[in-house]
């Protein structure tokens, strides 16, 4: 008997190290620290699962990103009390968050990234959703393009529910576990273009059938495949998940996304921007609230010119049927 409770004492010590072992810390600066900008930033997180990111926010605007398990980097800041959060997370999807507040003595404004406003000259394309020629596919939407077939469907100039009596009604149902269908515009080639704005409005009405949502821009210009692709990752996480390029996977953002409420029109916008050889996911805005992302990823090679806008809707472990309306679709590009 004393040997049993030795062992479980043993096992619950073990237990409650591995759990006090994962988390994030802030080595440098010290909470409630006084500091010049920028400051150095000195920490790490750890968790009994691989870390996947860390990202440091000031005041709410998110400043850095990583996918390391650990971060020195220098921070600037305006001058005055700055709430700094810290956030990492694993490949559990486990989140582990710490704050704390630096006093600034001196610095510069903290820059706050996102697109300028655009030119006058820019390429606004709206009401894509009401466009015709529209195309579609199951098996090219899942893994590595040979996904199984889900039964999908699409009805332009929906007049209810819309914003504008003319929606576009996406419908995915079927019988083979986790099938996608993915739907996507082709808006004509141009290749000058680094800068995007894609705007979108989409309502649910059975939210909770939804695996994940995905929203993407793509443009080719003859040396290069930018793949701005984002999903709302309802079901393996919660989070926003981002296209990494060249790696060919979801790179998760560590921004939460739950499940969209039912019956209500949602407004997204994401912004993205490319350099020669890479994709940046500058931010979103989703229902008024704006997330910075601040993630680039290499391009990959391609020899075809187009730019368009997709939309992928994947099912769920028992591929319960749900419909998603997208409305007011528009890419504003320059």
């Amino acid at each position: 008997m004393q040997l049993r409770n030795l062992l479980c004492v043993t096992i619950l010590t073990l237990v409650s190290a591995s759990a006090a072992f994962a988390g994030v810390t802030v080595t440098s600066p010290a909470n409630g620290a006084t500091v010049g900008s920028p400051a150095q930033f000195v920490g790490s997180a750890s968790s009994t699962f691989p870390i996947t990111g860390i990202r440091i926010y000031v005041d709410n605007v998110s400043v850095f990103a990583t996918s390391a398990a650990s971060f020195n980097t220098p921070i600037a800041m305006s001058s005055g009390s700055r709430f700094v959060v810290t956030q990492a997370w694993d490949t559990s999807g486990a989140v582990f968050t710490t704050s704390m507040t630096v006093n600034v003595t001196s610095g510069s404004p903290t820059p706050t990234p996102g697109l300028p406003v655009p030119p006058a000259n820019a390429a606004v394309i709206s009401d894509i959703d009401q466009i015709a020629g529209w195309q579609s596919c199951s098996q090219c939407a899942g893994a590595g393009g040979s996904g199984p077939v889900a039964a999908f469907s699409q009805a332009q100039n929906v007049v209810s529910p819309s914003m504008d009596s003319r929606s576009s009604q996406f419908n995915i149902s079927g019988s083979t576990p986790y099938s996608d269908a993915l739907w996507w515009k082709q808006l004509g080639a141009i290749n000058t273009t680094s800068n995007f704005k894609y705007d979108v409005y989409f309502y649910l009405t059975q939210p909770n059938s939804a695996q994940a949502l995905e929203f993407d821009v793509n443009q080719s210009n003859g040396a290069h495949k930018f793949i701005f692709g984002t999903q709302c990752n309802i079901r393996n996480g919660s989070h926003w998940d981002v296209w990494g390029g060249t790696s060919n996977t979801w790179q998760n953002t560590g921004i939460a996304c739950t499940v969209p409420t039912a019956f209500t029109w949602h407004h997204l916008t994401w912004e993205f921007q490319r350099t020669t050889t890479n994709t940046i996911f500058i931010g979103f805005t989703l229902d008024g609230v704006t997330h910075y992302v601040n993630l680039s990823y290499p391009a990959i090679g391609s020899g075809v010119s187009e730019l368009n806008v997709a939309f992928q809707m994947d099912g769920d472990y028992a591929m319960h049927a749900y419909s998603t309306w997208l409305d007011k679709v528009s890419l504003t590009a320059w």
